[in-house]
């Protein structure tokens, strides 16, 4: 009876020892199955957190154009007009308003020049045509009725010229001569003012640049030092009026040039043109 007591006491105690082996090896498993779960989780969210960052490096390389783009169309905002205010209110009211005025009045003068004398370019050789067969046809009246009908300073001079017609060739060559000049002096009219305008824009510009200067000294007298924020700052205001007295001189010199030449070749096609009446005369007369 002890003996199968025994038996059973050593059963019962390897049957304990061999559950308590299994369930340790349950648990431990399990925990290696969970350990390799949560191994596979961090890896999985290491791969997403690599492929998010992957997917936004190019967004954030390609904002960063945009970026580099909005900063451009700000800076392109800024047109040149805008630039050219801010130079022109840095620069003081003082000396920009007359250097300013001076390019109204010059720009308004050459305006009307320009259109004067577009106005006044003659077509000579259809002039002449017309005046050749009017005298042919109706005579010398017929010819002053075409130079009336007809707009232009080669127009009253031939008609200045039909005038004297009957006092012989020389008095149609004076009257001519003659009153080319006055034609001349209206198509110059005023031109010299453009020239005035040229010349007076950069010297106001230096007069600015001098006096913006002095200022500039008078400050550093005040304060009893060089300061270069000081020093900076007055010389670029005082050279900015040279700047704008230039910019002035030039615009103005451009409108100036073309309207000499303008004039120049106006000139040149009266005189051709009277030339070839008083040919036209000599012809008609000695018929």
């Amino acid at each position: 009876m002890k003996r199968a007591l025994s038996i059973l006491a050593v059963l019962a105690i390897m049957f304990g020892t061999t559950n308590l082996m299994a369930q340790e090896e349950g648990n431990t498993a399990a925990a290696a199955e969970e350990t390799a779960t949560e191994d596979t989780t961090q890896q999985d969210m290491g791969d997403t957190a690599a492929m998010e960052a992957a997917e936004e490096a190019p967004a954030q390389e390609e904002a960063a154009p945009a970026t580099t783009e909005e900063e451009t169309a700000v800076e392109e905002d800024m047109s040149f007009h805008q630039v050219l205010k801010e130079k022109f209110i840095e620069g003081g009211p003082e000396f920009m308003g007359i250097v300013l005025i001076t390019l109204i009045l010059g720009l308004a003068i050459c305006i009307e020049r320009i259109l004067y004398l577009n106005m006044a370019t003659p077509n000579a050789k259809k002039l002449l045509a017309e005046i050749e067969s009017a005298l042919q046809s109706g005579g010398v009246e017929a010819a002053k009725e075409v130079c009336r009908n007809t707009r232009g300073p080669v127009a009253s001079i031939f008609y200045q010229g039909l005038e004297r017609s009957g006092e012989g060739i020389e008095m149609v060559e004076k009257s001519i001569v003659s009153y080319g000049s006055v034609q001349m002096g209206l198509l110059e009219r005023n031109v010299s003012w453009i020239s005035l305008f040229i010349a007076l824009a950069p010297m106001l510009g230096f007069m600015g640049t001098v006096i913006g200067m002095i200022d500039a000294f008078d400050a550093i007298e005040a304060a009893g030092d060089i300061s270069p924020s000081l020093v900076a700052g007055g010389i670029k205001v005082a050279l900015l009026t040279t700047v704008f007295g230039l910019i002035v001189a030039i615009i103005l010199q451009i409108f100036y040039n073309y309207i000499i030449a303008k004039i120049d070749s106006i000139v040149n096609t009266m005189e051709d043109a009277s030339i070839t009446l008083v040919d036209m005369l000599v012809r008609f007369e000695n018929k």
